[in-house]
């Protein structure tokens, strides 16, 4: 169990005792420390494994430099170029298995871009006195990292940050001894959706795609689950997505907070990856439920689906808007890019007899993806619901036919 080591990085001039307790709980358990100091001014009691000049080195710069600029936060934006580039470097060389990262509001801003140098299964843990706070903006959070607030850490040790400290140390040692790293030796599907009370086709889709070799990963397009997805499908990571509920793209254009960001519905035509789309709960934008209502959404209708999420209908001018933001991504691909159109609805609450059934509204949207949809984007209209069995039927014919012609890869 001391095979694994864990890469401790902070601002060991301010944060030494912390670090150094944190380091002694880690091998307490056994566990292997490397040590990377991201300080600028000071110097740390005795010498880490990766000094603060090869931090800025790393980066193309100085500590030098960094000083001259008179400025902390360019000295810091130096120090995290260099402690991104090194901390790559060195995962790719194989020199540690998890990374921990402690600071304040100056070290969290360090360790989002540390932490987004590595690759998805990477044990990432950041402890920082500004955790989950609304300080961290979604778009610099990457999907696997884990978060502990540093309560009591803001200066020297005490019982209370040594709570936050050994837990943590504990965590990341775990972490890199337990984690099962992505490596399927089967091609992988990338699907969005919503629960099943919403979305349902993943049911039928999940096990016929695994019938036919493909592991399939289904994303939940609640800004994060999109944030994630969107990153795998720039990596090339999919063999083909199935893209079937792009909710997110709507939270987006309409400034909810509740946005996979502006790339969404992008990065997987960009990638070279077939994909296959269809408008999942376009009708609906998710706000934060326990935010004050935004003035524009108060004359809509609403369902609050739980206390943390609200759900705005939206009306027939911005439905448009939402139809022809898919449009203007999916125009974007350089890829085989398929519409299913299921002029049924889209979410199973716009059934007729349900609360959101809207035929106008929908007949709006169709219309504009009619009018809108890019040369480069094959369509499909189906006279189905996006959760009837024809609908997981016509997207299964489209991959069985690009399986055939060679469009989709059959290895991972």
């Amino acid at each position: 169990m001391s095979d694994k080591t864990i890469l401790i990085v902070g601002t060991y001039d301010t944060k030494d005792d912390e670090l150094n307790y944190l380091a002694d709980c880690i091998r307490g358990q056994g566990g292997q420390v490397l040590s990377m100091d991201v300080s600028v001014l000071g110097d740390p009691s005795a010498p880490t494994d990766y000094s603060k000049h090869d931090v800025a080195e790393e980066g193309g710069s100085s500590i030098a430099e960094a000083i001259a600029s008179g400025d902390e936060n360019t000295a810091m934006q130096i120090m995290a170029r260099g402690c991104a580039a090194l901390v790559a470097r060195l995962y790719d060389e194989g020199r540690f298995h998890g990374i921990i990262i402690l600071g304040g509001s100056m070290g969290t801003d360090l360790a989002l871009d540390a932490t987004a140098a590595l690759p998805l299964g990477v044990p990432k843990f950041i402890v920082s006195t500004v955790s989950f706070s609304p300080l961290m903006p979604p778009a610099r959070l990457v999907a696997d990292v884990q978060m502990i607030l540093w309560a009591g850490g803001l200066y020297g040790l005490n019982s209370v940050c040594k709570s936050s400290l050994s837990q943590a140390a504990g965590a990341v040692l775990g972490a890199a001894r337990a984690v099962e790293r992505p490596q399927s030796n089967k091609p992988l599907i990338g699907m969005t959706s919503l629960g099943k009370s919403a979305l349902k086709y993943m049911v039928p889709l999940k096990p016929a795609l695994e019938a036919r070799g493909f592991e399939v990963a289904v994303f939940h397009a609640t800004g994060m689950g999109g944030r994630a997805f969107e990153s795998l499908a720039a990596q090339g990571a999919f063999a083909c997505v199935m893209d079937f509920c792009t909710q997110e793209l709507g939270n987006h254009i309409h400034r909810s907070r509740i946005s996979a960001g502006a790339d969404r519905l992008t990065n997987a035509g960009l990638a070279g990856t077939p994909q296959i789309v269809a408008p999942g709960c376009y009708d609906l934008v998710d706000i934060v439920g326990w935010d004050d209502l935004p003035e524009k959404w108060v004359n809509h209708p609403r369902h609050d689906h739980n206390r943390l999420i609200r759900s705005i209908v939206l009306n027939n001018e911005e439905r448009r808007a939402v139809a022809q933001a898919h449009s203007v991504q999916m125009a974007k691909s350089q890829a085989p890019t398929t519409l299913i159109m299921p002029l049924g609805g889209c979410g199973e609450w716009d059934r007729p007899g349900e609360d959101l059934n809207d035929p106008e509204g929908l007949e709006v949207f169709m219309q504009e993806l009619r009018k809108t949809c890019p040369e480069n984007v094959s369509r499909v209209e189906l006279d189905c619901h996006i959760n009837d069995a024809a609908f997981a039927e016509q997207a299964l014919a489209i991959f069985d036919q690009w399986i055939a012609d060679g469009v989709v890869r059959t290895s991972p």
